[in-house]
């Protein structure tokens, strides 16, 4: 489920927030605490190490880096248990003005990938759109 957003900054700025571990609960819609971001951060393979949900039912997991592709691709395997894990791709794409950024998730495993893709995209097209917004927000805002 793919959602977009133009920001109108260059993608260097977008990447600074994406590329800092420590932003995630601040923007990723559902993330509530950072435990811990791996040194190399967002080096492949790397890990952030997160909180999921609403004190005190807090889900410790951790997010994956499979792919980046500084100021252009971020692709992560982001660890929700119990429902699975899901497989997200952010990309930045120059714009005259701006950026558009996408975010790409699916499910990938666990009991997640039994829910009929339309519900999936009924349930992550406006967290994501939020995501993004709040993502927006801080590039745009943050000394």
């Amino acid at each position: 489920m793919q959602v977009d957003r133009f920001v109108p900054v260059e993608p260097a700025r977008v990447w600074k927030v994406l590329s800092d571990g420590w932003t995630y609960p601040l923007w990723v819609v559902g993330a509530t605490h950072m435990r811990a971001v791996d040194a190399d951060f967002p080096a492949v393979g790397t890990r952030l190490h997160h909180s999921v949900g609403a004190w005190p039912a807090q889900i410790q997991d951790r997010t994956e880096v499979l792919a980046c592709e500084p100021e252009r691709l971020l692709e992560l395997k982001a660890h929700a248990w119990p429902s699975g894990a899901a497989r997200v791709r952010i990309t930045l794409s120059p714009e005259p003005g701006g950026t558009r950024v996408a975010m790409n998730e699916h499910a990938e495993a666990g009991p997640a990938t039994l829910i009929p893709d339309l519900a999936q995209q009924a349930m992550l097209v406006p967290r994501n759109k939020e995501s993004l917004a709040r993502l927006d927000s801080i590039v745009r805002n943050r000394p």
